[in-house]
């Protein structure tokens, strides 16, 4: 590529950037969340996830990243992975999805989420269209959002963007307030 091409594509990709609708959620506060099973891995090892079965034991972290091992989806899961332990205290379950294939997510699942919680593949996209979280931009991968859902298969909380550092923070506080008013 040359200079004046890489220069019309650094200029498109900026004007794209700032010219993107904001990001946000779009299954809101209160709407049912779409249950689902799916391909996941934990430590390395596999295993089928089961939304209905996780909400069984709390309420539940869903969080769409676009792809395993890039910048911010490796910041968002060494986040995470920091405050398992927290959420685990508050009767939550951290689930994290992506279109990455399961032979990924075994080595993602080791080295970014550090053991700590579980990945899923959603390489069909059915989950991450039900739940709204596709990257409109690049409408192959999910966009960074995240859910909580209640285990009356509620969702609580809901935030998308595509800076990494928020997240834990803003779900944490969402399992915080469910916890607190269900003693």
């Amino acid at each position: 590529m040359n200079r004046i091409s890489a220069w019309f594509t650094c200029v498109w990709t900026l004007a794209a950037m700032l010219c993107a609708p904001p990001a946000f959620a779009t299954l809101k506060e209160g709407a049912v969340a779409p249950l689902f099973t799916a391909p996941a891995s934990v430590g390395g090892k596999e295993f089928t996830f089961s939304l209905a079965d996780a909400l069984k034991n709390g309420p539940v972290v869903l969080y769409f990243y676009p792809a395993a091992f890039t910048k911010g989806c490796t910041i968002e899961a060494h986040n995470f992975a920091a405050a398992t332990d927290d959420f685990k205290a508050l009767g939550a379950t951290v689930i994290g999805v992506s279109y990455d294939n399961i032979e990924t997510l075994d080595k993602f699942s080791v080295s970014e989420c550090r053991n700590k919680f579980a990945v899923a593949a959603d390489g069909d996209q059915k989950i991450m269209k039900s739940y709204d979280a596709v990257l409109w931009f690049k409408p192959s991968v999910a966009d960074r959002t995240s859910y909580v859902i209640s285990p009356d298969d509620r969702i609580i909380f809901a935030y998308s963007a595509l800076d990494p550092t928020g997240h834990v923070e803003k779900t944490m506080a969402a399992v915080k307030k469910w916890h607190d008013s269900h003693p």
